[in-house]
């Protein structure tokens, strides 16, 4: 069905609506930077092995190289992307990791900032009022899981901007020609940066052929075969071979179903999760989406999909939900605007919105007491441990490394190197060691970060949390033929 045209605000509430909106526009992006700047800590491998590290290669000549960038199951959008970020940073002095790390996880809250800007406008174009949108979009800039991931570089907080914002554009009843092929275009780039987004892709042309907009239907199928083929002349500039990324991520994940070794998961997954990291704003999101489903049908059918085809998938993580967060937020705005429409002139129409903020506010404060049970994440490990700052200690400690003068050689011995910031984070262009790499006598390393109790007969120079950065005595640092830069 097509959206209700807006009811007419008086001017207390178009100025309260402004306000609400600049408040949590303003606090969210002030909260992402503030969490980019401050944890070190890594939620999973990904963020770093999928992003940081084949841009830090690419900018600065090496790094640790995960599968996906040997076998080529990911394509170089994203790296490239961070890469220019990185060498950005480079060029106004912001060479070292504190600075082009700095730079590029406060990029990627700002762009979580976006998506919630996305959110008011998507509400919008289904005719909310501004003040309903704004308390909608809250639901994304200022609650607890949005918050807890916004800093990361993913690809699901990458694309997330694009997509809501293409679907804006493109959904909105009575889109011109121009909106609909500029947000054909955005979710063609949202794909680009990550595959699972041909969801809504599919999705658009579903829609628009459902409302029998034959014209539009077209023109944006037009445009995403275009971004498809931009996608495969990226694969096989990089890759050697067209759609070649496509093809190895599919085959893994759906013929070979190898993603299951990284562990699986119940459908009810992401419901128990969202309930347990932010219970209040979940139920509320999910009943006000359900009163919007009448008059925003199409974006209720996408985000539904969405959710579904995720939660059907084996291999199951918070984080690929992202995407899909802020049209919910959308729809929020929307439910409550039909509530708002039903009630009388009266103080309650004004409260309401303000109650949700609030809430979402609320959550936004908790988001510093999360834990990996709270997040999905380690459910069997450490359920009860702090999902910041996890290995944060190690990942400082090779920051301290790369600027010793004297360090040849690194081996991480207290972590798995998958659940480091790797050369992002060390930054010096000499062998990084797994733990299960060389032992010390072999002379390859001078420098060890391991727990106080393994010093051995090396000098502490370093300590940071349970881990220290030792030198060695008498390392040689001789030349290694057999080191590699494959992620173990």
């Amino acid at each position: 069905m097509s959206a209700s045209p807006p009811t007419a605000e008086a001017p207390t509430e178009r100025l309260l609506a402004r306000a609400v909106l600049v408040l949590i526009l303003g606090v969210g992006a002030t909260l992402r930077v503030w969490l980019a700047l401050t944890d070190d800590g890594i939620y999973w491998p990904d963020e770093v092995y999928q992003s940081l590290e084949p841009a830090h290669r690419l900018v600065f000549g090496y790094g640790m190289r995960a599968w996906e960038f040997i076998e080529g199951a990911r394509n170089w959008a994203l790296p490239a992307l961070v890469a220019a970020l990185f060498k950005l940073s480079a060029w106004v002095g912001l060479d070292g990791p504190r600075g082009y790390l700095g730079v590029t996880r406060s990029v990627f809250g700002l762009l979580g900032a976006a998506s919630a800007w996305g959110s008011w406008r998507l509400a919008r174009a289904h005719g909310a009022s501004a003040l309903a949108a704004g308390a909608g979009a809250s639901l994304f800039a200022l609650a607890a899981v949005p918050l807890y991931f916004a800093p990361r570089a993913m690809s699901e907080n990458a694309s997330a901007p694009a997509v809501v914002l293409g679907l804006a554009l493109a959904l909105a009843p009575g889109a011109s020609r121009r909106a609909v092929l500029a947000g054909a275009s955005l979710l063609g780039l949202s794909v680009l940066l990550r595959l699972q987004n041909g969801v809504f892709c599919v999705g658009l042309v579903g829609v628009l052929a459902a409302r029998r907009d034959w014209r539009a239907a077209r023109e944006a199928l037009l445009v995403l075969a275009g971004w498809a083929l931009v996608f495969g002349l990226l694969d096989k500039l990089t890759w050697g071979r067209w759609f070649h990324s496509a093809r190895v991520y599919l085959d893994f994940n759906l013929v070979q179903g190898k993603a299951a070794a990284w562990g699986t998961a119940p459908f009810a997954y992401y419901g128990q999760v969202l309930l347990r990291s932010m219970g209040a704003v979940t139920l509320v999101a999910l009943g006000l989406s359900l009163l919007a489903a009448r008059r925003a049908t199409g974006l209720f059918a996408l985000a539904a999909a969405f959710f579904v085809l995720h939660a059907l998938q084996p291999h199951k993580e918070l984080r690929f939900l992202v995407p899909v967060l802020p049209l919910f937020a959308a729809l929020a705005g929307v439910g409550l605007d039909s509530v708002l429409r039903a009630l009388p002139p009266s103080p309650v129409r004004l409260a309401l919105p303000l109650a949700l903020v609030a809430m979402a506010g609320f959550s936004g404060l908790r988001v510093g007491l999360l834990t990996f049970g709270d997040v999905g994440q380690y459910e069997d490990v450490k359920p009860r441990a702090s999902a910041w700052d996890d290995f944060g200690p190690v990942n400082r400690l090779l920051i301290a490394a790369g600027r010793l003068p004297d360090v040849c050689g690194l081996k991480v011995e207290a972590a798995h190197l998958a659940w480091t910031g790797g050369y992002s984070y060390f930054h010096r262009d000499v062998p990084l060691y797994a733990h299960n790499g060389p032992g010390r006598e072999s002379g390859l390393f001078s420098h060890v970060l391991t727990v106080p109790g393994a010093v051995g007969g090396g000098e502490v120079v370093a300590s940071e949390g349970p881990f220290v950065l030792v030198r060695l005595p008498y390392a040689r640092c001789a030349p290694d033929p057999a080191w590699s830069s494959r992620l173990p």
